[in-house]
């Protein structure tokens, strides 16, 4: 009942991002992601189609002898395999180049949300915060990019690699979605990574919902242009009502037994 209950919120917070960009306050924070995106997608497709050919070939070489006669199975699966890996570099790249304009735009939304200003500064300390920004994203790509490649391997596996290995590689990549862009509202208030993938691990049919809607929309041609800002506003609204003021007592509550730990200490050294 509880994963139900999860699972139409994942897709409330998704429907609630496509609301959230065409409000008044948020769209000139929405427009330069979606610029970066049709300029990084065009490349990328221009690449894969010059490239195509010459990969399916090099793949192909990897088959031995004696699977020759699974080789349409093979090509088909070695088709998907490309796309795939066209898709996370697409991400990893958008990720890192649109980063700091992510991280506006999910403190824009939680501005609206919340009437509450998250950071307090010139645009100058929002500059020098860029390299925190990239860094948290070589971290995303540190954590995803070994298993994906363990995954890809294990693809060239007879049976294996038809029927398990898409599921788990499916199941992934809404998981990595959910992590790239729920880390943006995370991040702007400096909650560690590993403590954001236990609370996104904590409420896993929630993340994994809104993490496949997400990864369904950028395979859809002209949606997948505006759906990572529409994913970054749906995962500021989810930060908003189901993190935010958790992490904040837990923070009050690990400074105050900090506190007391220090004071405990002071004591026994002047004793």
């Amino acid at each position: 009942m509880l994963q139900q209950s999860e699972v139409k919120q994942g897709i409330h917070y998704f429907m609630m991002g496509w609301h959230l960009i065409r409000q008044k306050g948020l769209r000139r924070f929405v427009v330069m992601p979606i610029l970066l995106n049709i300029v990084l997608l065009t490349g990328l497709f221009w690449l894969f189609i010059t490239q195509i050919e010459r990969m399916i070939d090099s793949v192909m070489n990897y088959i031995p002898e004696w699977l020759s006669w699974l080789s349409a199975i093979l090509l088909v699966l070695s088709i998907l395999m490309i796309l795939i890996f066209f898709y996370f570099i697409f991400t990893a790249l958008s990720g890192f180049i649109a980063a700091p304009f992510n991280g506006l735009l999910a403190e824009k939304v939680e501005k609206m949300l919340t009437g509450e200003s998250i950071i307090e500064g010139s645009a100058w300390d929002f500059v020098k915060d860029i390299p925190r920004m990239l860094a948290r994203e070589w971290q995303k790509l540190m954590y995803s990019l070994p298993k994906l490649i363990v995954l890809f391997l294990l693809g060239f596996i007879p049976f294996l690699g038809q029927s398990i290995i898409p599921v788990i590689t499916t199941a992934f990549t809404a998981w990595m979605m959910a992590i790239q862009y729920c880390d943006y509202p995370f991040d702007n208030h400096k909650v560690p990574f590993f403590v954001m993938k236990a609370e996104l691990a904590d409420k896993r049919a929630l993340s994994l919902t809104f993490g496949g809607l997400v990864m369904l929309c950028t395979f859809i041609p002209l949606v997948n242009l505006v759906v990572i800002p529409v994913a970054v506003c749906g995962a500021t609204a989810m930060w908003v009502e189901h993190f935010r003021d958790r992490l904040a007592l837990h923070k009050q509550v690990s400074a105050v037994n900090t506190g007391t730990e220090l004071s405990a200490t002071g004591s026994q050294l002047v004793k």
